[in-house]
């Protein structure tokens, strides 16, 4: 994403920094005159807690679908690729959290280096990145295994995903690096403060900033939302065939795709947005726009990231047949010879309000 909006900064605290130079790589960086944004204190102390909040939540709940994942091959179960990848994309999102809160608490401050600043904005970059594509990739996936693939053997679309999987990765690793290629830290020369920002060369400042923010809208949000919007339109419309009941509650699990996704990117990507016409001065600059952008990008930022907890709920724990997978992974873990794993398997029912999302995606 665009990760300088991560630690956006206040106005004025750029006026005393000593940026660095080196010859034609000298970067200038305009100096902004505004006071400091009011509330400061409460406002990064309440994001923190909430952060806080997520990374418990996310932690716990992605672990349990990476674990119940693993677990799966020895029941054999067909684990949906997608599914563990998602997992494992938003676990390190929010493995990345505590480091987000450290810098928040001193009000975006960095004193951890420069390493830990590249290294943690690239972890956070590829993972949030590669979180949305997975969610993308499950869309078109879930609509073509309905429509056109449902005779085509299961190990043929096993080796499809495990392809796709790969290729989302590396475009997700390629997307992340140029912004965090340009990350430095640099220290106040008056109050000695140190921040994690990224510095664009400086024929180029405004383009590069433009451009990183543009890609943040378009392959982060622009593009995702309407592939996973159109397809799971048209999933749903694939399914129409299926008795009231069924028809009725898979469609009600596909809105809930989409409204969560909306609700959660959509708000973050308007701010962005802003932020691009006020740096190219479509809209006046004023003091009053700086301290709402500061405070705009860090709250949408902050839902945006919730995301990572919804995700295992939305395309997990909601289905029925997973919450049997959980039970028996805890059963083969702990009472592997009760006997209750047979109950289990006889007593599984088969996939109904999740049949036309799951039962060709195995």
């Amino acid at each position: 994403m665009d990760l300088h909006l991560l630690d956006y900064s206040e106005p004025g605290n750029f006026s005393d920094i000593s940026w660095p130079c080196n010859g034609s790589d000298c970067i200038a960086v305009d100096t902004l005159q505004c006071g400091h944004v009011p509330n400061k204190s409460v406002l990064l102390y309440t994001l923190s807690f909430v952060y806080i909040f997520i990374f418990v939540i996310g932690m716990i709940a992605n672990s349990v679908v990476v674990w119940v994942n693993i677990q799966a091959k020895t029941t054999g179960y067909d684990t949906h690729c997608y599914i563990l990848n998602l997992a494992i994309a938003d676990l390190w999102v929010v493995v990345t959290i505590p480091v987000w809160v450290v810098s928040l608490v001193q009000h975006n401050q960095w004193p951890m280096g420069e390493l830990t600043c590249k290294v943690t904005h690239l972890i956070f970059s590829i993972n949030l990145f590669g979180s949305i594509f997975f969610l993308t990739c499950m869309s078109v996936d879930r609509y073509l295994s309905v429509a056109y693939f449902a005779s085509t053997s299961g190990r043929k679309k096993r080796l499809v995903r495990r392809a796709v999987c790969v290729l989302v990765w590396l475009l997700a690793f390629g997307v992340s690096l140029p912004d965090t290629y340009y990350l430095k830290t640099v220290t106040s020369a008056s109050n000695n403060e140190t921040y994690c920002r990224a510095f664009y060369p400086e024929h180029s400042v405004k383009e590069w900033l433009i451009s990183m923010e543009l890609v943040s809208v378009v392959l982060g949000f622009a593009i995702p939302f309407s592939v996973i919007a159109v397809f799971y339109f048209l999933l749903a419309r694939a399914i129409a065939s299926s008795s009231d009941q069924e028809k009725q509650s898979s469609r009600k699990i596909i809105l809930s795709y989409v409204v969560v996704f909306l609700v959660c990117w959509l708000p973050y990507h308007l701010v962005v947005l802003l932020d691009i016409f006020s740096i190219l001065h479509y809209i006046p600059f004023t003091c009053q726009l700086e301290a709402f952008l500061f405070t705009a990008l860090h709250v949408t930022q902050c839902l945006s990231l919730v995301h990572c907890c919804v995700n295992p709920v939305l395309y997990s724990f909601i289905n029925r047949n997973y919450r049997y997978e959980l039970m028996k992974a805890f059963i083969f873990k702990y009472s592997a010879k009760t006997g209750l794993t047979k109950l289990i398997d006889a007593s599984r029912v088969s996939e109904t309000e999740y049949s036309a999302l799951e039962q060709n995606a195995k």
